[in-house]
Formats: C-alpha cells, sequence, structure tokens
C-alpha cells in the first residue's frame, strides 16, 4: 500500500522512510511550494537578461573554468554538457532502495526555492519518483565536494532522454522510458543542471538508510544480548539501576533497563549464580551499547539538518536580490557522521562476535560449538569464523575516509569531504552487523535450548516465533541459509522491542 506526504513534510517519520525506501512512497507537492519555486526561477531568468554579471555556473564554466564567460545563447547547451561531462560513476550500481531516497532528497532540497529550477522540472522528478522510475547510479566518484556530482549527474541523465532508468523490475535506457510515457527530453535551463547535480543528497542518502537499519539493529542487540546472557549463565547484577544511576551516561540507563526487561521473570535470573563475574562482553552491555546510542543521538541531528537544507550552488534569494555562491555543498557535516555512525556501529559487531565466541568455547554447561556430538559433528564452529571474518572487514572498514581530502579541479576544490565513500563503507559495516547479530542470536537460542531453561516470557515469545523460521540444529548443516532466514525475522519483527 502507497504512502502519501508532502514533499516538505517537516518530519520524515521511520514510516515514511520505510514507505520511499521501497519504493511505497507517493510524493504531493502544494501550491505555496510551487509558487516559492517559481518565484526564485523567474527571479534569476530575469537577473541573466538584465545584467551583464558573471554568475558562477550559470553563464560561467566550472570549477577552476568558474572565470570563462559563457554567451547567452549557449547557456542551456552548458547545462546539458555539465550533465554528460560529469556523469563518471564507477564501481558497483547503487541499491535500489538507496538511490530512491536520493531522488527524493535531491527533490526535497530544490523544493525549498533556492535553487532557482523551474516548477516543471520539479515535477518532472517527482513523477519519475512516483512512478519508481529510478535512475541509474554507480557507487564511485563523489569526493563529497563539490556536491556529489558524478552520481547525481547520472541521477539526472534520465531527464534528458539518456543514461539508465529500474522501472518495474528492469533497466532500461533513460530514452526508452520517456517514450513509454510519452514524455519528450527536457530541456534545462539555466542553473538546473548544476542544481540538478551540485548537492549532497548521495552522501545523505546512505547516511540516513544506514542510520534507519542501525537503530533496529541496537535493539535487536539488546535483545540478542539478553538471550546470550540465559544461554551463558550471566549475573544480572551490573545491569542493577544503582551502578548506572552513579554514571547517568544517557544511552547506558536506558540500555541496562532494556535488558532488565527482557530478562524479567526469568528462572535462571532468580536463583543464586554459580559464577562471580561475567566476561565484558557481558557485563558491559550497558556501557557498550549505550555509547553506542549516545552516538545516535548526535547523528540523528545532523540527518535532521541536512535533510532540510539546500545544498546546491550558488544560492539564489529573491527577496534579498542576492545570488551568492558559498560552500554548502561541503559535505564535511556527513563525513563525520557517517564515520562516527560507522564505527559506533561496528562496535555492536565486535561485542556480539565476543559473546558468540563464548557461547560456543564449551564453558558453563554448554557443549563445545553447541553441538550434541562434539568431534563428530562441528557445530557452530565455522559460523563464528564466519562473524570473526566480517568483525575484522568491519574495523579495517571503520578506518575514517573524513580525514583523506585530496586536491582536485586543478586546485580550485581543494580541500573535499570524502562523505560519499564514508557512506559506502558505512552502509556495508551495518549489514554487516545484521548478519553478525543473526549468528549471534541463532547460537543463543541454539544455547537455551541445550540447557532447557525457563528464560524470561519476552524470551520465550520471541523464542517461539524464531523457531517457526529456524529449527534446532540437532545435526551438521549448511547453516548460511539459517543467517538469511534469521534477519528475515528481525526484518518481520521491525527490531524486536523499541
Amino acid at each position: 500500500m502507497s504512502i502519501s506526504f508532502e514533499i516538505l513534510t517537516p518530519e520524515i517519520t521511520p514510516l515514511y522512510l520505510d514507505a520511499i525506501l521501497n519504493g511505497k512512497a507517493t510524493i504531493a507537492i502544494d501550491r505555496a511550494t510551487l509558487s516559492k519555486i517559481d518565484v526564485c526561477h523567474q527571479y534569476l531568468q530575469n537577473r541573466i537578461h538584465s545584467s551583464d554579471q558573471l554568475l558562477y555556473g550559470i553563464n560561467t564554466g566550472f570549477g577552476s573554468l568558474c572565470n570563462v564567460a559563457v554567451e547567452d545563447d549557449k547557456i542551456s547547451q552548458l547545462q546539458v554538457n555539465l550533465i554528460r561531462s560529469h556523469a563518471c560513476g564507477a564501481g558497483h550500481v547503487v541499491p535500489l532502495e538507496i538511490s530512491r531516497l536520493i531522488l527524493f532528497l535531491k527533490i526535497r532540497s530544490l523544493s525549498y526555492g533556492h535553487s532557482a529550477v523551474s516548477t516543471d522540472l520539479v515535477i518532472r522528478l517527482i513523477e519519475m519518483l512516483n512512478q519508481d522510475a529510478i535512475p541509474v547510479m554507480y557507487e564511485q566518484g563523489s569526493l563529497g565536494a563539490s556536491g556529489d556530482l558524478a552520481p547525481l549527474a547520472h541521477l539526472s541523465l534520465p531527464l534528458i532522454g539518456e543514461g539508465q532508468v529500474r522501472h518495474q523490475g528492469r533497466i532500461i535506457p533513460g530514452a526508452d522510458y520517456l517514450q513509454s510515457i510519452g514524455k519528450k527530453a527536457y530541456e534545462l535551463k539555466a542553473k538546473e543542471g548544476l542544481a540538478l547535480i551540485n548537492g549532497t543528497q548521495f552522501s545523505l542518502a546512505y547516511l540516513q538508510a544506514s542510520y534507519h537499519l542501525a537503530e533496529k539493529l541496537l535493539n535487536i542487540a539488546n535483545t540478542t544480548a539478553a538471550m546470550s546472557m540465559e544461554g551463558f549463565d550471566c549475573r544480572l547484577d551490573p545491569f542493577h539501576p544503582a551502578i548506572h544511576e552513579a554514571r547517568p551516561n544517557n544511552g547506558q540507563p536506558d540500555i541496562a533497563r532494556q535488558i532488565r526487561q527482557l530478562l524479567k521473570d526469568s528462572h535462571h535470573m532468580s536463583i543464586p549464580q554459580l559464577y562471580v563475574q561475567d566476561p565484558y562482553s557481558f557485563r558491559c552491555i550497558p556501557q557498550v551499547h549505550g555509547a553506542t546510542a549516545n552516538a545516535f543521538q548526535h547523528i540523528a541531528s545532523v540527518i535532521q539538518g541536512e535533510r532540510n537544507s539546500v545544498t546546491d550552488n550558488p544560492n539564489v534569494f529573491p527577496d534579498q536580490d542576492f545570488v551568492l555562491s558559498g560552500g554548502n555543498f561541503h559535505a564535511q557535516p556527513l563525513a563525520l557522521a557517517s564515520d562516527y555512525l560507522a564505527i559506533a556501529t561496528a562496535e555492536l559487531g565486535s561485542i556480539s562476535e565476543r559473546r558468540l565466541f563464548l557461547l560456543i568455547s564449551g564453558q558453563r554447561g554448554l557443549e563445545a560449538f553447541l553441538t550434541t556430538s562434539p568431534g563428530l559433528q562441528s557445530g557452530f564452529m565455522i559460523a563464528q569464523y564466519t562473524a570473526a571474518a566480517i568483525v575484522s572487514m568491519n574495523k579495517q572498514l571503520a578506518t575514517p575516509s573524513c580525514v583523506d581530502s585530496i586536491v582536485s579541479s586543478n586546485g580550485q576544490e581543494d580541500h573535499v569531504s570524502m562523505a560519499a565513500n564514508a557512506g559506502v563503507k558505512l552502509w556495508t559495516i551495518v549489514n554487516n552487523v545484521h548478519t553478525v547479530l543473526a549468528i549471534e542470536w541463532m547460537a543463543a537460542c541454539q544455547a537455551v535450548e541445550m540447557k532447557q531453561y525457563r528464560i524470561s516470557p519476552p524470551l520465550k515469545e520471541l523464542f517461539d516465533q524464531y523457531r517457526t523460521y529456524v529449527s534446532f540444529v540437532n545435526e551438521d548443516r549448511s547453516l548460511q541459509p539459517d543467517f538469511q532466514r534469521t534477519k528475515e525475522f528481525f526484518n518481520d519483527l521491525n527490531g524486536f522491542i523499541s
């Protein structure tokens, strides 16, 4: 079922975001917004025809060619040339769900009325999104300043009848898409090509989509950790409110409270424990998961600000009679946030793998590798290898991108953010953590079933549902399909308990 909302709705709720990512959103635009867009567009057209002033990217070249004047009768061709020349993407095709979000965010940024595009262009883009006709873009090519030029050029190609579009399950030429809907190639007007490609929407979409999943993974990590605690005979003392009142570090008390709720009325937790202390990966769950939760708060504020922003250049202000060339295209805020989220989420996977290792280590009454016949069977031995390999990859990927600037455009663009690289790496990290948590959850459920414990009612309900997806591993089998089914279980429960 499609969900309808206005392009400039103040709050992009998780429901709206899911709809955009899954191609279930229908975007509307009100008359007031269209009027503001048109006023800005008409202002610039009048400014061009009534003045000999050089305006960057409007009647000049680009980058280090900014001082080269372009004749009035070639202004439209300038914009077409810009899109064609900048469509230099490489690498893997951007995932469909993120491509949808890039298109949505580009429309949203143009709709604030400081980019001087026409209403016709904005309506064309909205039609593409509502028809789920999504331009093909590539992961590599953006420096994160001046905006995400290469991928957004690929976003723009279908408007002029070039490039490719994903539509109705197929990849088709942009020209064929236009023919199928009875449209001609759009004729770009002054500044429109620049407004389309000069922005941070590629970097923002990767950050927003990654954060959307990471939020769910934090709840999954807490629930999975609680199930592992049941299987590993852990103590509840480290989650006592008094400990966390003594260190009221935002997320930490919240995580401790959630773990206590998940383990409420657990039979095992109500009887004397044999072990004085648990390893850090269990005992310090509130501190580690809580630090990630704290990071999420900052990242959410960055995302909120950026998706309500105009990030192309120059910016046009009709009310003040300004056309100002600045640096809103610089994606440093997104680069820092993406790197921060990468580190914070990678830690959820790192500590998860340590709990998994302990569950299969043959301690505390559990058989080695959680198999009923150690030696004859290998059980979860290689599942832990897989988790370890993924966690090690994440450590490498979590190296910050934002500190690695490089000079471009003949030295004119001498500091760049690398936000796009940060975002692409981040998306990989977050999806990797999803897999690691799935493996820990599988092992935790195996452990509690082997011990036949009376686990807490909240966890018992989840356990029973899970067993309709993945059965007990009573003899060796390929666990790879179970990883995917476990992630489907996570998705169907929408991140467990919020």
